[in-house]
């Protein structure tokens, strides 16, 4: 089977992206070592592979066994909810070193089996990284840096698929917490559950070879 490594796979929208290719693809699960990432491993029959993204001195040693990769999902991601004024630089450095610079490093370190397979990378964005959304500041930088990166890696690797997506606000524990900030209490039917997104980026995964998705955009139907 093709392989497929996805990280922040633990839980919420990274799990459901887990389940919707656990059918189709041999799973490599990304991300610091848990009980719940190794649950999730465990009910797909997946790897795991000791990865942060904060850290990124270690991700080239933690994926140099990988020779061929058909699938990279970018999945992880942290958010510190605030507005411009409210925000420190060390919630920006922190939201970068992950959202951004993580997600940089591993690419990098998995291009070649990339290339190797002819394959695909999918980012998880946020319409944040379209439009910035108030009490966002960082997250929505990031997540307009990371569109960017799309962008490039899509413009400089032609042997490479490459697609942003970019979910509306999502049922999951993050949400949570953003609802929180803003003060409002969390329905999670306001929202996409996680796997309707999962089921889209799977899609996007299982497009025909001789087609290459560059942009989704999914939003709530309520929206």
């Amino acid at each position: 089977m093709p392989t497929a490594m996805i990280t922040g796979a633990s839980r919420g929208l990274g799990a459901a992206i887990a389940a919707a290719l656990a059918p189709t693809h041999t799973l490599f699960l990304a991300g610091r070592p848990s009980a719940q990432l190794d649950a999730v491993a465990a009910e797909f029959g997946a790897t795991t592979w000791p990865i942060d993204l904060a850290d990124v001195s270690g991700i080239a040693a933690a994926v140099e066994p990988i020779v061929e990769l058909d699938v990279l999902i970018h999945n992880a991601g942290v958010v510190f909810p605030a507005r411009v004024a409210e925000s420190t630089a060390e919630e920006w450095r922190a939201t970068m070193e992950v959202n951004i610079v993580g997600a940089v490093a591993l690419t990098l370190a998995v291009l070649p089996a990339l290339r190797a397979a002819r394959g695909q990378v999918l980012f998880v964005n946020s319409g944040s990284g379209i439009n910035a959304s108030p009490g966002l500041a960082s997250y929505s930088a990031s997540k307009s840096a990371l569109r960017s990166f799309a962008d490039s890696l899509r413009n400089d690797e032609p042997s490479l698929r490459v697609t942003s997506v970019h979910p509306g606000r999502i049922a999951t524990e993050m949400q949570e917490g953003l609802v929180a900030y803003e003060g409002g209490s969390y329905d999670p039917s306001r929202f996409l559950s996680p796997q309707s997104v999962a089921r889209v980026i799977a899609e996007a995964v299982h497009s025909p070879p001789d087609a290459h998705v560059h942009e989704i955009i999914v939003r709530p139907r309520s929206q």
